[in-house]
């Protein structure tokens, strides 16, 4: 049974990773938008059979949608929030935390693991 849940654990901390890498990789893609991604998610149409040209702001609003119902698809109660601070002077990268939670066999909300990652663009 330890072996069994080491082995669930350890496949969910992957698909977490994989998940927040696909985050990254959608923050990399829309540098504009920048603090739009501490907006609320939304279903934009962005991409997809009969996709509109989306701003930056609603792409990422669009993405975090996407990636959000990911997120929830693939691990048990997964929660992902991306978290977006500017840089102190003008010149300075914005930084991004990508955290993704979820509820492993056997742990409660006191107990549920994460993953954090944190990028500067």
């Amino acid at each position: 049974v330890t072996t069994l849940r080491s082995s669930g654990g350890a496949i969910y901390r992957m698909q977490a990773v994989n998940l927040a890498t696909d985050m990254a990789d959608r923050v990399r893609a829309n540098r504009g938008a920048n603090l739009a991604y501490n907006a609320a998610a939304a279903d934009n149409n962005c991409y997809g059979v009969g996709a509109v040209d989306c701003a930056p702001a609603a792409m990422a609003a669009n993405d975090l949608f996407v990636w959000q119902a990911q997120v929830a698809a693939t691990l048990p109660s997964g929660n992902g929030v991306v978290g977006v601070v500017p840089g102190a002077a003008a010149t300075d990268p914005f930084t991004y935390t990508i955290t993704i939670t979820w509820l492993g066999s056997g742990e409660t909300a006191a107990t549920q693991p994460s993953y954090v990652m944190t990028l500067q663009i």
